[in-house]
């Protein structure tokens, strides 16, 4: 550790204010000393261990100097973020979790080429994996990237959750919405609130088929995955339910069987709070699926692009009701050939600030009904 960087880990802790040394870092950086910037990362992660704790200094300057490596174009600044992935003493879990944000700063900011280094240099598998797919989601050819293509055709990598997403765009997932990152931090759509489309308030004047609730466990948690980091890491509720039709139900009888199924979300629902009903294609509902797995609700960041990517299909897959072993283009076949709304009512389950979900699924029989409600307030 050079005396300049041991002065500065040293005096860190009496600051109140750290972004006289963003400052210093960012002259650095601009004069191309991209390894000082990785090697205080590093000082400041010793001092964390041999300390009491990740102190607020610390944090904010460590995911400054990191953001500023990685989203600052160069092969040079890659190369030295990668040092920042999996430093001596860090926790599976602590890579794991840093690979999945440092490869959506990366495929954000970087070029193809400059990031070959990724894969062909020493770097963890889950940050290979992610960083995959985060091109993908921006249009990236992977399969004939140089230094890439190699490693994310290789069969090897398959057992990886993420193995089972193929490896270019399908037409329901479209142009994602994904962040933009700057070193002073980022931005993200939020799919969320009353639909553009024409609603329909419900009614009870087409007539509905009788339902059963039909969900188990595990359709529950695959309707859920999108948003089950709502719950794990803010204030979210989800409601995820099946339902079992006794006849083919219309798309005129939708509007109406909605508030007659018992869910939770419309509890309080009937002629004073309206439910409404909208018809939506199967890539809004991905859309909106995919912006509440990647970016996350209230108080969290999502789980970011990749395993965005899974949850939004596994979430898609569940409401659809397609095989859950069977591969992506048969999801996709099924997803299209569903039935698909979203809807709104003002009941007190709903948070209504800004992180509200409503979205079914009819069946290509029309004798199977899926929902999820989220809702989630800082």
């Amino acid at each position: 550790m050079t005396d300049r960087i041991q002065k500065i880990v040293a005096e860190l802790p009496e600051l109140e204010d750290v972004t006289g040394v963003w400052r210093t870092a960012d002259r650095c950086l601009a004069q191309g000393d991209n390894v000082f910037l990785a090697d205080l990362s590093l000082a400041l992660t010793a001092a964390h261990r041999s300390g009491d704790g990740w102190i607020w200094q610390y944090e904010s300057l460590f995911d400054h100097l990191l953001r500023s490596l990685a989203v600052t174009p160069g092969p040079g600044n890659v190369a030295q973020a990668l040092r920042l992935i999996s430093p001596a003493g860090a926790t599976a879990a602590a890579v794991r979790e840093r690979s999945r944000y440092v490869a959506s700063l990366l495929a954000s900011c970087q070029s193809a080429e400059d990031l070959s280094v990724v894969f062909t240099g020493k770097a963890p598998e889950e940050l290979r994996a992610c960083l995959v797919h985060e091109l993908v989601l921006r249009g990236v050819d992977v399969t004939r990237a140089p230094g890439i293509a190699g490693w994310a055709t290789s069969p090897h990598w398959k057992h990886h959750p993420l193995g089972e997403l193929p490896l270019t765009l399908s037409g329901v997932e479209g142009e994602p919405d994904l962040p933009g990152y700057s070193a002073r931090g980022g931005s993200h759509a939020m799919p969320y609130g009353p639909s553009r489309t024409r609603r329909v308030r419900a009614a009870a004047a087409a007539h509905a088929p009788s339902a059963a609730d039909t969900t188990t466990p595990a359709a529950a948690d695959r309707i859920g995955a999108a948003v089950a980091n709502w719950v794990e890491g803010s204030n979210g509720r989800v409601e995820a339910r099946v339902f079992g039709l006794a006849a083919p139900l219309g798309a005129e009888a939708v509007p109406g069987a909605l508030p007659s199924l018992g869910l939770e979300c419309l509890c309080g629902a009937g002629k004073k709070t309206a439910v409404t009903v909208a018809a939506c294609p199967p890539d809004q509902a991905w859309r909106v699926l995919f912006a509440a797995a990647s970016t996350g609700g209230a108080y969290n960041h999502g789980v970011r692009g990749a395993y965005g990517r899974l949850a939004a299909w596994r979430s898609l897959a569940g409401l659809s009701g397609a095989a859950e072993t069977g591969p992506a283009e048969e999801v996709e076949a099924r997803v299209r050939e569903c039935a698909w709304y979203d809807f709104d009512a003002e009941t007190s389950w709903f948070e209504r600030v800004a992180w509200d979900i409503g979205l079914l699924a009819v069946s290509p029989g029309r004798r199977r009904l899926a929902v999820l409600a989220a809702t989630d307030t800082d």
